[in-house]
C-alpha cells in the first residue's frame, strides 16, 4: 500500500516480520549458545507484553539480558552504523546519545552474541 510516496505494510505484514525477526533473534541465541535446549528461548506472541524473546533461567545465565525486539523498514541509527563500517577495517560500533537518556552503543547482533560468548567461556561445540 503506498502514499504519497511513502510505501506502508498492512498491519498483518508489519506482524509477521517483527515475528520473523523475533525467530531470527531466538535462532541466533539457540545457534550461539549449544548447550541450550528450544524451549529455553521462546519468541512470544505478537501483541503479549514484556519481552519478546523469553529465556529460562539457564539461557538468562548465558545471556542476562531482556530482549525488545523492532524490525523497521528505515532507521537512523543503520544509517550511523554503516557510516561507522567506512572508517576502516575494524568491527564497526556506533555509540548514541539522546537528551535526558542513556548513552547506547549500537554493535552488529552476530558480533554482540559472540562476544557474550567468549565473555561466558563457551566454546561453539556441545
Amino acid at each position: 500500500m503506498t502514499d504519497g510516496g511513502y510505501q506502508y505494510l498492512k498491519p498483518a505484514s508489519s506482524k509477521q516480520k517483527g515475528r520473523l525477526f523475533q525467530q531470527w533473534v531466538r535462532d541466533l541465541i539457540l545457534t550461539t549458545f549449544l548447550t541450550l535446549e528450544p524451549d529455553d528461548v521462546k519468541s512470544t506472541s505478537m501483541g503479549a507484553s514484556g519481552e519478546d524473546v523469553q529465556l529460562s533461567p539457564a539461557a538468562r545465565k548465558l545471556f542476562p539480558y531482556q530482549i525488545e525486539c523492532k524490525s523497521k523498514a528505515s532507521s537512523q541509527i543503520h544509517t550511523y552504523y554503516e557510516q561507522a563500517k567506512t572508517h576502516g577495517n575494524h568491527e564497526p560500533i556506533v555509540f548514541v546519545k539522546q537528551d535526558r537518556k542513556r548513552p547506547l552503543a549500537i554493535v552488529d547482533a552476530e558480533h554482540f552474541l559472540e562476544l557474550i560468548k567468549t565473555i561466558n567461556g563457551k566454546s561453539n561445540a556441545n
